[in-house]
């Protein structure tokens, strides 16, 4: 069962639907017209109104809802869960999922699977799920001392039916990496379109705006109540990389003040040697 049938949870059903060992799936979500959305498209088998309904006969539970939801989630689950059902999450940030696990879900917590999957999109929702969303992308697991190994099996198995690779680390170390290469580019995207729309002569500039725009740009289109919760979930680790960051734009801005322009080029070159390695390393990947 799928608790939030948007992009991720419906991209997940929709790739295991090519599976035929794949059961029954049922979804629950917030919005009744989205979950019959959800039902009309084929996208889940059947809908539940409650935790108890959805639970029934239910073998791996995941919750792919927006994290700041996870906790409510998990503690509605919580009286309902059988020694037999698995419960995994698909949320951006772990530590704070796993604290929430390991408190609210008593002996079940060690059938409790943190899991991130690094794909999406920039539109979100029921409709824009897709059935090869997760083929050949990364799945992080981030299981802790308690995690049954059992329970690690089913998740692993469970992604890598619907076409993905998966890796396991610490939800710290997840967390921290994270924060780095996803969550800071979309506050800084966000950042970007609000400072340049806030100006007097936004329309201007953004009729102007080009390809170069648009590819920084892109990710702004993304969930607002996602990347709400996903920044202040993770906090610490995002504070920490915006100050790294903006020790970055200063040491820019002093090169420019100074008319640098061998230290200015020193570092674009660096930075573009490293995307250039990056994009190789992806590409070589993604072929094999």
């Amino acid at each position: 069962m799928i608790f939030g049938v948007g992009l991720i949870g419906g991209s997940l059903a929709l790739a295991l639907k090519r599976h035929s060992r794949i059961g029954q799936i049922v979804g629950v979500g917030r919005q009744s017209d989205n979950m019959q959305i959800a039902l009309d498209l084929g996208v889940v088998d059947a809908v539940a109104q409650d935790a108890a309904e959805a639970l029934q006969g239910a073998d791996i539970v995941m919750i792919a809802a927006p994290v700041a939801q996870t906790a409510d989630i998990l503690r509605s689950i919580a009286p309902h869960l059988t020694t037999s059902m698995v419960v995994t999450d698909a949320g951006s940030t772990k530590s704070d999922v796993q604290h929430s696990a390991n408190t609210l879900l008593g002996e079940a917590r060690v059938r409790f699977v943190p899991g991130h999957p690094i794909a999406g999109a920039e539109k979100s929702g029921v409709t824009a799920a897709r059935a090869d969303l997760y083929d050949g992308k990364n799945i992080v697991l981030t299981p802790d001392q308690h995690t049954d190994p059992d329970a690690l099996v089913s998740v692993r198995e469970l992604w890598e039916a619907a076409g993905a690779r998966v890796t396991t680390m610490s939800a710290q170390e997840h967390d921290g990496i994270f924060a780095a290469v996803s969550h800071l580019p979309h506050l800084l995207a966000f950042a970007l379109v609000d400072e340049l729309a806030s100006r007097t002569n936004a329309s201007q500039l953004f009729d102007f705006a080009a390809s170069g725009f648009r590819d920084f740009s892109r990710i702004a289109g993304s969930s607002p109540e996602m990347w709400r919760d996903i920044s202040l979930a993770n906090r610490d680790a995002l504070l920490r990389e915006l100050d790294a960051y903006a020790e970055e734009l200063r040491s820019i801005r002093a090169l420019l003040e100074a008319g640098d322009g061998q230290g200015l080029q020193a570092l674009f070159e660096r930075a573009s040697q490293a995307r250039t390695a990056w994009a190789l390393k992806k590409e070589n990947v993604i072929k094999h």
